[in-house]
């Protein structure tokens, strides 16, 4: 994957930076759902490969420019042009959409999986168009990504510690999950039973809690950064596949339609889903088109965005 010159150089435009920090703004929202994976948003609007070089820029040549009080090149040397708005687009969405979400999930959950259901299975499609040739190799990858998508999606949650270690191993991983589009970064936490307990620091702005989980993440996003990007530049058309494969597995977690089949208490002692089961609708009423009618509009959205990145790139 080669250095993408845009992110190298100052940019010029308000607008630029404006449309940069929308694209955040998007991908912080799809950050927020569990299921959901904000990779899958940045590759459907066209700057995942973008996110990828501009983190691993930041290395020994980086270090060097700060040590020699060279800010503005180090700055440039970094693609903080490029992250500096997108990272406020994503904290934005994640401080002002976090309660509402969990409002909207809490009392629509079908109509909410439903919207983010379309807008997963659509961008399979548009994502798709970007590997040149599917060989039997891409294919193979693909197959390979939603299987271990599929069966990441059918653990248990674990009943883990509050402790700060503990806090920061979760940013730890769930940001190299974060980072994989089809790999939800925000189910991670739910898998580490430390979703609900983010989420509410994040509603009552518990910054401490917050900063640790921050720095874990900012140790896993820049080291796994430049383990994709060796692959990118390596295996672009597989990797990519293997992306598109985790995408198709993850529908497994955003299917609208579950039972509950097992529940258990979290740290804080309230019943939380342990184990469910994706079924179809019981009867077609007005809450199944509802849920259709928002389908449709994810479906649809993703064709809007990725028109929009293509003309914004």
């Amino acid at each position: 994957m080669g250095r993408d010159p845009t992110i190298l150089m100052p940019l010029k435009s308000i607008n630029t930076y404006i449309i940069i920090a929308l694209k955040g703004f998007c991908m912080g929202a799809a950050d927020v759902v569990p299921g959901v994976s904000g990779g899958t948003m940045a590759l459907i609007l066209g700057v995942y490969e973008k996110l990828i070089d501009a983190i691993r820029s930041f290395n020994c040549n980086f270090l060097r420019l700060i040590v020699s009080i060279k800010l503005k090149e180090a700055a440039i040397a970094a693609s903080l042009p490029f992250l500096l708005p997108l990272i406020l687009g994503i904290l934005s969405a994640i401080l002002s959409l976090a309660k509402i979400l969990s409002w909207l999930l809490h009392n629509y959950p079908v109509i909410v999986w439903s919207f983010f259901f379309g807008l997963v299975l659509s961008s399979i499609f548009t994502v798709g168009r970007t590997i040149r040739e599917w060989k039997i190799s891409c294919i193979s990858a693909a197959t390979l990504g939603a299987v271990s998508s599929f069966f990441l999606f059918g653990l248990i949650p674990l009943v883990t510690p509050n402790a700060p270690w503990f806090i920061f191993f979760s940013g730890f991983i769930a940001i190299c999950a974060m980072i994989l589009p089809g790999i939800s970064g925000a189910y991670i936490l739910v898998l580490l039973g430390k979703y609900h307990y983010i989420l509410e620091a994040v509603n009552s702005r518990d910054f401490l809690t917050i900063f640790i989980l921050l720095g874990g993440a900012f140790i896993g996003i820049v080291s796994f950064a430049r383990i994709i990007g060796w692959f990118f530049r390596k295996y672009h058309d597989l990797t990519m596949a293997v992306l598109i494969g985790l995408m198709i597995g993850s529908l497994r977690r955003i299917w609208p339609w579950k039972e509950t089949v097992t529940t258990f208490l979290n740290s804080h002692g309230k019943e939380v889903h342990a184990l469910q089961t994706n079924i179809l609708p019981l009867s077609f009423d007005r809450d199944l088109m509802a849920a259709l009618f928002f389908m449709i509009i994810g479906f649809v959205l993703v064709f809007v965005m990725d028109f929009w990145a293509r003309k914004t790139k």
